[in-house]
């Protein structure tokens, strides 16, 4: 079975025009009106999350759009429209479709680009697919879950060494704009040992789209990944579902037994989504402007990753949060902070200071990291971490020159350490350091050099 290739720009506003109609009767409903993002139907029997087709053919033109059902009230039902809507008029017909649509999988998504519905972005043609599976997964009861118990080496210094990684861990980036995310993102994408990394770009820029593959994830890096891009200008629903769906991707290969590399970016798009959906169809704003129905999607999205049954594969993976204006008491950013396994944070001041990748070590915290690494690895990584927070906690007596030496051990230490703390934070952008070098690296931090026994 193939797909067929859709231009971008039937892709926007002519999702339905190949969505089959069901061939037994259905109760159809009439399009009342159209208030911001939602649509009103009435007469329509439809459950929540069930797909529709809007139809104009009233026109010279006409338009056919897929809808999902959001919500109802009394008779109204509310459809939030997954493309462009230009063409649609009052009175048109909204008719149900037959399921809730089933999504292609397979070996040969493998090096693809795909929106959200799993049609073609790359120009590459048609594709293959092995199986089609609905949307949701199937939920995996949490006492058989295999514990994590692996690291998963990153190719990252840091986090390999102070931050360590296990198989089957969610993790959180978060950052303001402009420090670094998606580079590091791509870093992991380029070192991480996984058998299929699967990468969505919800709601980014267009134009990081194609950098992000052609420049940062590369030939190399896309040849084992599946990467499903919704980008800022796609309807607020587009960009939900694409979220869901590299979601989805995951979970079919980690049950066929692979170790899956999930990456994110971001988060925070995905709840934002969330918030005009909701908002749209009048849900009243909780946090900061957040809707509660975006708080109980954030777990419901995460929950779904980690480690399959015992014996099986597994999605380890790392979700980018952006923290608005550098706060991380953002409530997308603390909600998310308390679902997850473990954040790393990214600080706008080592940037600043060239200082790559900008991992604030003393606020980020890996929670499995006692179970997958050895004690002295871990006493290691602690007595770094209390160093660096001295040092940081000086900061400013040292520059002005007010810190006399001597007048604490700890903090004399760790100003005779810090070229050798300096240098383990910072790597290179194609510098790949595997989880054996890392840990000697960081047991070198505190060698004590060899003395001169002459005679």
């Amino acid at each position: 079975m193939r797909l067929e290739r859709t231009s971008f720009a039937k892709r926007l506003g002519t999702y339905a025009d190949t969505v089959k109609l069901p061939a037994q009767p259905v109760v159809e409903g009439r399009l009342l009106r159209m208030v911001g993002l939602t649509l009103e139907a009435e007469g329509l029997r439809a459950a929540i999350g069930s797909r529709c087709v809007v139809i104009n053919d009233d026109s010279h033109h006409p338009v056919r759009v897929e809808a999902e059902v959001m919500g109802f009230s009394g008779t109204k039902v509310f459809l939030m429209p997954v493309g462009s809507v230009a063409g649609i008029a009052p009175g048109a017909r909204v008719v149900p479709l037959a399921d809730s649509g089933r999504l292609p999988m397979g070996m040969s998504m493998l090096g693809r680009v795909l929106d959200g519905a799993g049609r073609a972005l790359d120009g590459k043609g048609g594709m293959k697919a092995e199986d089609w599976v609905p949307m949701d997964g199937p939920t995996i009861n949490p006492l058989n879950r295999d514990p994590i118990s692996q690291p998963l080496d990153v190719g990252i210094r840091s986090i390999n060494g102070l931050l360590t990684v296990g198989r089957g861990q969610r993790l959180g980036l978060f950052a303001g704009t402009g420090v670094g995310k998606s580079v590091l993102l791509g870093m992991m994408t380029r070192f991480t040992e996984a058998d299929i990394i699967v990468v969505g770009l919800i709601g980014e820029r267009g134009r990081e789209v194609k950098e992000f593959i052609e420049h940062i994830l590369g030939t190399e890096g896309l040849k084992r990944s599946v990467v499903v891009a919704s980008p800022a200008d796609d309807a607020p629903l587009m960009r939900l579902r694409a979220a869901m769906y590299c979601t989805r991707i995951a979970e079919y290969f980690r049950d066929k037994g692979k170790n899956v590399l999930l990456l994110m970016d971001s988060l925070t798009r995905f709840a934002q989504a969330q918030r005009e959906i909701a908002l749209a169809i009048g849900e009243p704003p909780a946090t900061k402007g957040y809707p509660p129905s975006v708080f109980a999607k954030l777990p419901k999205l995460v929950e779904r990753a980690g480690n399959g049954e015992a014996g099986g594969g597994s999605i380890t993976a790392f979700y980018t949060v952006l923290s608005e204006g550098d706060d991380q008491q953002d409530p997308i950013a603390d909600s998310a902070r308390g679902v997850l396994d473990g954040h790393i944070v990214l600080s706008r001041r080592l940037a600043e200071e060239g200082h790559y990748p900008a991992i604030d070590i003393e606020a980020s915290i890996s929670r499995v990291m006692p179970q997958v690494v050895s004690p002295d690895q871990m006493r290691e990584a602690q007595q770094f971490k209390q160093l660096w927070s001295r040092l940081s906690q000086s900061r400013d007596l040292i520059s002005v020159g007010a810190y006399v030496a001597g007048g604490d051990a700890e903090t004399d230490l760790a100003i005779a350490l810090q070229p050798k703390l300096v240098h383990f934070l910072r790597q290179g952008l194609n510098d790949n350091v595997g989880m054996q070098q890392s840990r000697e690296h960081l047991a070198s931090v505190f060698a004590q050099p060899k003395s001169d026994t002459g005679g």
